[in-house]
């Protein structure tokens, strides 16, 4: 069976006064939050690839995404379509390392082994710091 390299969910975002706004995938029966609609739409993102990726290693069938046109929401809601890029969220589920040919400077390089920097580790925390992940 091949696999879809991105999916497309609608997902109702609920506003309330002093509250995290609360994000629903109604397709798919599950829920998240985020403290504001940037924080809500990152949570969805990752929450439907998740749950998206967990039904593919199950052999689940993936439902079909409901229209826009056919939610019905209250005042305090909307409807987003949230995507998600599935070759990202399988290759995060491989923890296989790699490796990497890097270049610096050489007085960088004789300070940081003078210190015992573990280069790869380094390299990691900088790469999750700088993509958010």
């Amino acid at each position: 069976m091949k696999k879809i390299d991105r999916y497309f969910y609608p997902a109702i975002f609920t506003y309330e006064p002093d509250q995290e706004i609360a994000v629903v995938f109604p397709d798919l029966d599950c829920a998240t939050s985020g403290e504001n609609e940037d924080d809500a739409l990152l949570s969805a993102r990752e929450l439907l690839g998740i749950v998206l990726n967990g039904m593919e290693e199950d052999g689940e069938t993936i439902p079909t995404p409901s229209s826009l046109n056919d939610i019905q929401v209250a005042e305090n809601e909307r409807v987003v379509l949230v995507d998600v890029f599935m070759p990202s969220v399988r290759l995060a589920q491989v923890n296989k390392a790699v490796n990497r040919t890097v270049t610096l400077p050489a007085w960088l390089n004789a300070i940081a082994l003078e210190h015992n920097i573990n280069f790869s580790q380094v390299l990691q925390e900088a790469l999750k710091q700088q993509l958010h992940v």
